[in-house]
């Protein structure tokens, strides 16, 4: 049986919420009676989104959508402003915008690679989350930080991505310990393979992500990869009140693939 939550009342901002883990956490929230802010660059609007959410809002609510890069501070920074002049509050902050890259120390533009690959896992959780305290406190809100298993555990080929993942793990530390005497609780989560657009928006196919996927579940404890919708349950659990005490943590999420150190490259070329 799920869990209901109820958050009515409630203003939730979550970024990236265009496709995958995003898109799937704003519709839970919007379901569950909360006014929710999606997220996207230019090229990447989340109208089909904002459109779900509506559908699914026991009130009828709309989404407020904006416009926004996490990579350019003065895009945040508007995105904020945009939230609190609509609702004149906020609640709840999900750093959920990410990205990979395939990225190689040998590769001529490896550096380049690091540094746009920390400016959206990193900089913009960092970032965002300076500017929501001051409106975090008032409502003694909470932030949810999405990460990744990448950051418990290397993975070729993926360095900028592990090493920004870790950040945040240890950014969501630091702010529950400095947040928490403004009764700001701040987690992460980090989830496993998870089916969303991350390989696709890398450049490959379709048919070749889901090659990729169908090979994680196939050495998966649990038998299959996540889904968004698995991902944005927990993150509505770490945002109500079931979670009260909980703060400075980080929920990993992810089929088991870590306990059973199931991602180790030699049982996945088995399958891949």
């Amino acid at each position: 049986m799920s869990v209901i939550y109820d958050f009515t009342g409630k203003v939730v901002l979550i970024t990236g919420s265009s496709s995958g883990i995003g898109a799937a956490t704003a519709v839970q929230f919007s379901k569950a009676g909360a006014q929710v802010v999606v997220t996207g660059p230019p090229d990447r609007l989340p109208i089909d989104t904002a459109k779900e959410c509506l559908k699914v809002s026991p009130k009828g609510l709309k989404a407020l959508e904006v416009t926004a890069d996490v990579t350019k501070r003065e895009d945040m920074r508007r995105l904020v402003d945009q939230t609190i002049k609509h609702f004149g509050k906020l609640d709840i902050l999900v750093n959920n915008a990410g990205a990979g890259l395939n990225a190689r120390p040998t590769d001529e533009d490896f550096y380049e690679k690091y540094e746009k690959v920390m400016a959206i896992n990193l900089n913009s959780v960092v970032y965002l989350t300076h500017i929501c305290v001051e409106y975090l406190e008032k409502t003694k809100g909470n932030i949810i930080n999405i990460s990744s298993i990448g950051g418990k555990k290397a993975h070729l080929d993926f360095a900028p991505y592990c090493m920004a993942k870790c950040a945040v793990n240890m950014f969501t530390k630091c702010m529950a310990a400095e947040l928490g005497p403004k009764r700001i609780r701040v987690n992460a989560i980090s989830p496993g393979p998870t089916r969303t657009g991350i390989v696709t928006a890398m450049g490959a196919t379709q048919a070749e992500s889901d090659k990729f996927f169908d090979a994680f579940a196939k050495i998966m404890p649990v038998g299959r990869c996540g889904l968004p919708e698995d991902i944005a349950g927990s993150i509505l659990y770490l945002a109500s009140d079931h979670a009260a005490f909980v703060t400075g943590t980080n929920l990993v999420c992810d089929g088991g693939s870590v306990a059973a150190n199931a991602l180790n490259t030699d049982s996945l070329k088995t399958f891949y």
